[in-house]
């Protein structure tokens, strides 16, 4: 699945602001926003973002 949208839905389901997600996930309050400008992460970015999205629905 897209990175993308695995955070959107995130957002949505847990009613998390854009910049708390990225300064909670990556320390970078403007990681959502570079996301949905078409930023591509690095693969240890990705493998790192859905660790957070893991560990947040269990």
């Amino acid at each position: 699945m897209n990175l993308l949208r695995e955070v959107e839905k995130f957002l949505r389901q847990n009613d998390t602001a854009p910049t708390r997600f990225g300064r909670d996930a990556m320390r970078d309050p403007r990681f959502v926003f570079d996301l949905r400008n078409g930023r591509d992460p690095r693969p240890q970015t990705v493998a790192r973002v859905r660790a957070y999205l893991e560990d947040c629905t269990q």
